[in-house]
């Protein structure tokens, strides 16, 4: 392949001293916003979800097919390779690499239902869940399934030929793809859906047009090997290149496009594609399986198949054990015996009639199984929801409870289902041989589909041998007895890359080895992945996970949370925050200074300064990980004793600082009044840089309002500080305090307003940025006053900004004893949980007409108070919208005054989205996420009081 890096050397000095001119080649045609070269940026792409790492050279972001063809001319005159990275959802290490990284998970978003959602056109960098939601409304969905849809994207999806849990064989990437576009490693561009590029490809590639056919009259004319290539493929497989596609497909160009399917990017890189969609049947109905061995188990898999029932997924003794702690598990599962296996089964129709029509013959089929406990079907979308998060909540549950510094390995194999129960019994004993004695085995059982998750650690040259010497045995067993597929659904990836051969035999090995140097000659696109360098090769760059920090120790890098971080297009991700602490204390351990230091100083504002803290990334993540909460123990770790005092100063002295913020904001409006609207953002902007701490003035500020003591005993109204010092409202309205107290009253409630609440806040101000003893001397203070104010816990006390209330539901952990003892008499409520369930059912509610617009913030996720949006919405208008693309605005508070263009790239989409919205009002439920979604969607968002107060008042 020409030159190559030299993996030998160790990994910072190499990147220390590398003079690459690769990188000054890129940044001719790439502008510095689509080519990451800096340190931290390499360190950052060097994992994906599997258990191996690699630094590349440059991350590239490209926009155009012309661009792709650019980098791959490149990469072949420097001697290096071309990776393809959309999700980094892998998890058999196809999507690392020391070369250069192409990043197509920003650029290409397309997706567009076509023939009334029969089929649906596609680009690689869109989640299978996003393609799922334009098709919903078709009642359609994509073939493929996996449980990283929500994560994973088309490119991923079609390059790993994905499956899942209900799709099986018959719908996954290689069977639902019509078309594709795609571009090989020369610049040669060929698209299937169109008819001359058939003449195109044999007229302008005559050498591959033939090589292609040759490839398959060699197969055809072996009757042995269609013979093993239709057996291969009854089961799941993903192991080497779909060389089925030499069976299935006689022109040359069919061939090459569904070879793509699958390869891992090692062949070229599909732009488009057009996919055949399947019916997304709406109704459900699941049940609990419970037999006393996974042989039983499995026995009963075939008759509930032909029933029709959707999905069957296994889980073993074990795996029921790592969820039975679980508030949403059935509380007799401890009670179980050993041996005791589960089969979720699930029947999905298009109709009652058609899902009743199931049941019976599922219920009649049931009653013939050797159940150890009675079972019924249950359509209840909250029990059949739970069954699911039990499933799905398996393989966390183990990677939560490891060992800190062990990795998590989540195998894939299928074996022939008639041997299904006898290959369970085998890899447990296997397990018990290898003393892996946390092991649990679950997965797909319609399909001959098993997972199965291990822990160990792979940071020495001992640990490495066992994991080589366990992936032999289990190679042993599942080829060669039970004549299986090493890798199902998962890719073959670096992992299984030397047990190609072993799998497939030397006929087809050679097959595939002949198609990779006919199509890639230059051996450019991600080599070391699907065909092997070496017989260990899969042990090579194996990622260790260091002790790093409590609070992230657990992660298994998978990359779910990235979805739903306001940074992911500005800085960093949780993830790659995370990848980075370990990078760091590997490169520590190293003695690699230089570069542990120069990843460190741009950590500062990447990795700490542009994290919003605000807890989303748990939300999404498999082992509830809050980044935020490392991010800000990080902060309290880096403030000096002189920092903390200063903020100490502050908190006792917030008072003052609130009067100081009011005339600020008073001042800084008459200016703007006088000079234009304009001239508060360019003083501040001059200001930042000379002073870079200084906040920046953004057009949707407004003022302080006056809050006026009032006496009702119903409830306590805590106006929050942001709302007494910039709650005015932008159209000069009645402000948020009094629209609230009218609300009350018109519903015959008269609210509680506390005196002298100048200087009272929650301290979500203190703790988002790390001073603890700040926010604790904050927050105590101010539970003692409701305490007061709430005469002893006898009235509730109502919140008007969501992150508020979150924030004095959660500052438990640091009250005093006394006051712990007051918070757990408490009542909280945030607005809305007070407008849905307190003043709507009081009030003469009349809906506005039209669509209107509502926004979550980030503490409904975190108070489970999201649907009370959704039931505000139904109570208020015609057609209340969520924007499909709401998450967090990136604001936290304040840090948009700080860093604008972290809200700008967080809010984009969800700007966009609900900018296209025709709407008659637009909603939220705090006043700083307000202002950063007016910026980036040209609309008025307001609280949802306003709201209310216009539809009640008569």
């Amino acid at each position: 392949m020409g030159k190559s890096l030299d993996h030998s050397l160790p990994l910072g000095k190499y990147l220390v001293g590398m003079n690459d001119s690769l990188v000054a080649q890129l940044a001719q045609h790439f502008p510095a916003a689509r080519l990451k070269t800096r340190l931290i940026d390499r360190h950052a792409y060097s994992s994906d979800a599997s258990f191996y790492t690699l630094v590349p050279r440059a991350v590239v972001f490209p926009e155009t097919i012309d661009e792709i063809t650019l980098l791959f001319r490149l990469a072949a005159a420097a001697g290096t390779s071309v990776t393809f990275r959309t999700g980094g959802t892998s998890l058999s290490g196809q999507s690392v690499t020391a070369g250069i990284m192409v990043d197509v998970s920003k650029h290409w978003p397309m997706v567009k239902a076509e023939e009334d959602g029969a089929r649906v056109r596609v680009q690689p960098g869109v989640t299978g869940s996003v393609v799922n939601h334009v098709l919903q409304k078709y009642g359609r969905k994509i073939g493929p399934d996996p449980a990283s849809i929500n994560a994973a994207m088309i490119g991923g999806i079609l390059s790993n030929n994905s499956s899942g849990m209900c799709c099986g064989v018959a719908d996954n990437s290689y069977h639902t793809v019509l078309h594709i576009r795609f571009v090989l490693a020369d610049g040669f561009v060929f698209d299937t859906e169109v008819p001359a590029d058939y003449e195109r490809f044999e007229r302008s590639r005559p050498d591959l047009f033939s090589g292609i056919a040759a490839l398959r009259r060699k197969v055809m004319a072996d009757a042995s090997l269609v013979a093993r290539i239709r057996q291969k493929y009854k089961i799941k497989n993903t192991v080497g290149y779909g060389i089925n596609a030499f069976v299935d497909y006689e022109h040359p160009l069919d061939i090459l496009a569904h070879l793509l399917i699958g390869a891992e990017g090692t062949l070229g890189f599909i732009a488009e594609a057009v996919l055949r969609t399947i019916p997304d049947k709406p109704l459900k109905s699941a049940a609990l399986l419970f037999f006393d061995s996974p042989k039983s188990a499995c026995d009963a898999v075939p008759e509930l198949r032909d029933t029709g029932a959707e999905a069957l997924e296994f889980m073993d003794r074990a795996a029921l054990r790592s969820i039975e702690h679980l508030a949403i598990a059935p509380p007799f599962l401890p009670q179980l015996p050993e041996g005791t296996s589960c089969l979720l089964c699930e029947y999905q129709a298009e109709s009652l009639p058609a899902l009743e029509e199931k049941l019976v013959l599922a219920r009649d089929c049931v009653r013939r199984l050797p159940l150890v406990r009675a079972a019924g079907f249950t359509s209840d979308e909250k029990l059949r929801a739970d069954y699911w998060k039990l499933r799905k909540g398996m393989y966390p549950s183990v990677a939560a409870v490891r060992d800190k510094g062990t990795s998590v390995m989540l195998e894939d194999v299928a074996v022939p289902l008639e041997r299904l129960g006898e290959a369970i019994v085998a890899l447990q004993e296997l397990f018990q041989r290898f003393a892996y004695h946390n092991a649990i085995v679950f997965g797909h059982a319609k399909d001959g589909n098993l997972h199965f998750v291990v822990s160990q650690s792979v940071a020495t040259p001992e640990e490495i041998k066992f994991f080589g010497d366990f992936n032999d045995a289990l190679a042993e067993l599942v080829i060669g007895r039970f004549g299986g597929s090493l890798k199902a659904e998962h890719g073959t990836g670096r992992q299984i890359a030397p047990y190609v051969e072993a799998e497939w035999g030397p006929a087809a090995y050679m097959v595939m080895k002949e198609l990779k140097a006919l199509v890639d000659p230059g051996n450019i696109l991600n080599p070391g992945v699907i065909l092997s360098s070496g017989k260990d090769s899969h042990l090579q760059h194996l990622k260790s996970l260091p002790v790093v920090e409590e609070e992230v120790d657990k992660c298994v890098e998978c990359g779910y949370c990235e979805g739903g971080c306001p940074s992911r297009n500005f800085t960093l991700t949780p993830r790659q925050r995370i990848v980075l602490r370990r990078s760091l204390a590997r490169l520590k351990a190293a003695g690699e200074k230089a570069v542990h230091d120069d990843i460190l100083r741009d950590y500062a504002f990447d990795g700490m300064d542009t994290c919003a803290v605000d807890g989303m990334c748990a939300t999404h993540c498999p082992v509830d990980i809050d980044t935020g909460e490392l991010i800000k123990r990080l902060r309290r770790e880096d403030h000096s004793p002189s920092a903390n005092k200063r903020a100490l100063r502050v908190a006792k002295s917030f008072a003052a600082v609130e009067r100081m913020v009011k005339l600020g904001l008073r001042a800084g409006n008459g200016v703007n009044k006088i000079l234009g609207a304009a001239a508060m953002q360019r003083l501040t902007s001059g200001m930042r840089r000379v002073f870079p701490a200084f906040p920046l003035w953004t057009s949707e500020l407004t003022g302080p309002v006056k809050v006026m003591a009032a006496t009702g005993a119903d409830a306590l109204y805590f106006p929050t500080c942001i709302t007494r010092m910039m709650g005015k409202d932008v159209s000069e309205r009645d402000t948020i305090v009094d629209v609230f107290l009218r609300l009350a009253r018109r519903a015959g409630i008269e609210l509680f307003v506390p005196p002298r609440m100048t200087g009272v806040c929650c301290g979500q101000a203190f703790s988002s940025k790390g001073f603890a003893e700040a926010y604790k001397w904050m927050v105590n203070e101010t539970m003692e006053k409701i305490w007061e104010w709430t005469r002893q816990g006898k009235m509730a006390v109502v919140l008007d900004i969501s992150s508020c209330s979150h924030s004095l539901r959660t500052s438990r952990p640091y009250l005093t004893v006394e006051n712990q003892a007051r918070f757990d008499k408490l009542h909280i409520l945030d607005s809305l949980e007070f407008a849905v369930d307190t003043l709507a059912p009081r009030l003469k509610i009349q809906k506005k007409a039209g669509k209107a617009v509502f926004h979550p913030v980030c503490s409904l996720h975190k108070m489970g108070t999201y649907k009370k949006l959704e039931q505000l919405g139904a109570i208020t208008v015609g057609e209340p919208v969520i924007p499909f693309t709401a998450g967090c605005c990136g604001m936290a508070g304040d840090r948009g005054f700080y860093y604008p263009g972290l809200t700008a790239a967080a809010g984009k989409a969800e700007g966009a989205e609900a900018g296209a919205v025709d709407g008659c009002g637009y909603y939220s439920t705090g006043k700083t996420c307000e202002m950063a979604l007016s910026a980036v969607s040209g609309k008025e968002y307001r609280s949802i009081l306003y709201l209310l107060d216009e539809v009640s008042a008569g």
